[in-house]
């Protein structure tokens, strides 16, 4: 408690407090904007962070993930054009409320939900992330081998992609991360002579090419038809009758978003499915959502935020990185310095809790904020892509070439960039990538290490209990669509079949 306590002193300073507010308002710009969504935006700022405290830093960073959650809710119902990918479902009841002339009650129960699905998250959090990390204080290198390996592997099963196309998009993020020096012999590897990559890729560069510029080259190929937005927003507060329909699906969506931001892979978008999901099957009027249920709303606007603020926990307490959002953040943390891990609740508990309580405040802000800004943010959607695009491409550039004043990571972030644009072009998603890229040194320094602890024996890591169970949950994961292809072919295999007449 006084460790929490102490967070609060942390937060409360006038400039930790500044960016926790410049982050809530950048994230729900970027919300509001369709196409550039949290990850880009994190990886194009990036080197606006390296001058900063790392608490600083983070609390900046971790208030445009979860300030996007709601922005992308409002063109969502206004304009029926998801600004963030978490708010797909959103569409759906959303906006058919906005042409029955409820858009404010939509926005009003969106804002609510997602203030008390983040706040709750956050309470979670605050419980739950210190005891996480007192049982990770028990891993080894065998341990974070078995842990990265099921990191990657369920992130690229439960992609937005194919698994297969996620797969390959792994093994090519796993193979930039061995470019550069061995750590272990100094021997160069995939330098083809050229001394820019004798130290390794930067982790910037490719954040800001695959999600910024290639976001950017994207969507202006994908670009949105144009749409008159409404131009007033009435009756914002929802009414009691509406706060009590909608009170249980706002609780389940909380608890659900939570538990699924935790694993890895999961992230806001698949706990936005699955409370929509759920709230439409319990129903006994299934047939109303899609046509304007209040609950369609409340309950993935609830959970995306509720996840959005749980998936700090693997970061903060593992060192994993739950989805490609946290991914981008995790490689902040790391260029301020800091590894994130079951040692940084005690080693630096001033930044482990001055994070977490920092989303008590941001959660705060988004509620008193959402509503006033409506008419602000319906504004800036007028702004033509056309115009954006050449900015944000501008401020990309600089701030790569601002890390290490080289002209060779701007070519970096123009590669990337065309790489990631050729890969959302082709249903590639970029996420696992960076997540392979960022988890590949761990997890070759632990495998190795510990072969050399096994003494090159590799059944020893089934004799270590943690990793014993990680791995065999990693092969229940790897078997898990083989087993569901068999039981289809034997279910196939055993219907009756109609006889054929002659």
């Amino acid at each position: 408690m006084d460790a929490l306590l102490d967070g609060f002193t942390v937060v409360l300073e006038p400039k930790n407090l500044l960016y926790c507010f410049i982050g809530v308002v950048v994230g729900m710009l970027i919300g509001v904007l369709p196409g550039l969504g949290p990850a880009a935006t994190i990886a194009i700022l990036l080197p606006l962070t390296f001058g900063l405290e790392p608490v600083t830093a983070i609390i900046l960073l971790a208030g445009i993930f979860y300030g996007a959650q709601y922005g992308g809710t409002i063109t969502s119902v206004l304009l029926r054009l998801p600004g963030e990918a978490s708010s797909v479902v959103t569409v759906f009841d959303g906006h058919a409320l906005a042409r029955q002339g409820r858009a404010g009650t939509a926005l009003g129960i969106a804002a609510i939900g997602s203030f008390v699905g983040g706040t709750m998250s956050v309470v979670a959090l605050s419980l739950v992330a210190p005891f996480v990390a007192a049982f990770a204080l028990d891993f080894g290198p065998p341990e974070y081998t078995a842990l990265a390996l099921l990191g990657i592997l369920l992130v690229s099963t439960i992609s937005t992609g194919g698994k297969l196309k996620a797969l390959v998009a792994a093994v090519l993020g796993l193979l930039l991360a061995v470019v550069g020096r061995d750590g272990f012999t100094s021997a160069e590897r995939f330098t083809f002579g050229n001394l820019s990559l004798a130290d390794g890729l930067d982790f910037v560069p490719i954040a800001m090419g695959l999600f910024g510029l290639g976001e950017i080259l994207y969507n202006l190929e994908e670009r949105h038809r144009a749409v008159s937005p409404p131009t007033t927003v009435a009756n914002v507060w929802p009414s009691r009758a509406d706060l009590r329909q909608a009170s249980g699906a706002i609780g389940r969506g909380g608890v659900l978003g939570f538990v699924l931001g935790i694993l890895p892979g999961g992230g806001a978008v698949l706990s936005s499915l699955a409370a929509y999901a759920v709230e439409k099957r319990r129903s006994r009027h299934p047939e109303r959502f899609g046509h304007g249920a209040i609950e369609g709303v409340a309950a993935p606007e609830t959970a995306n935020n509720a996840a959005a603020t749980s998936s700090f926990i693997p970061l903060l307490s593992l060192g994993l990185p739950a989805n490609a959002t946290m991914a981008v953040i995790f490689g902040a943390l790391l260029i301020q310095g800091v590894t994130p891990g079951p040692q940084l609740v005690t080693e630096q508990p001033e930044l482990f809790w001055g994070v977490i309580n920092s989303m008590y405040l941001g959660n705060v802000l988004l509620l008193i904020m959402s509503i006033p800004l409506v008419g602000l943010f319906v504004r800036i959607l007028r702004v033509r892509p056309a115009i954006l695009a050449p900015i944000t491409t501008l401020i990309t550039l600089v701030g790569a070439y601002t890390v290490n004043n080289s002209v060779f990571d701007i070519g970096l972030v123009i590669v990337f960039g065309v790489i990631g644009y050729l890969m959302k072009k082709f249903g590639f998603d970029p996420g696992p990538l960076v997540l392979a890229f960022v988890l590949g040194s761990l997890l070759e320094t632990s495998l190795r290490r510990s072969l050399l602890l096994f003494d090159g024996d590799p059944t020893g890591f089934l004799t270590r209990p943690i990793s014993g169970t990680l791995f065999a949950l990693f092969l229940a994961v790897a078997l898990l669509p083989l087993g569901r292809a068999v039981a289809r072919r034997r279910r196939s295999d055993q219907a009756p079949r109609e006889p054929i007449e002659r």
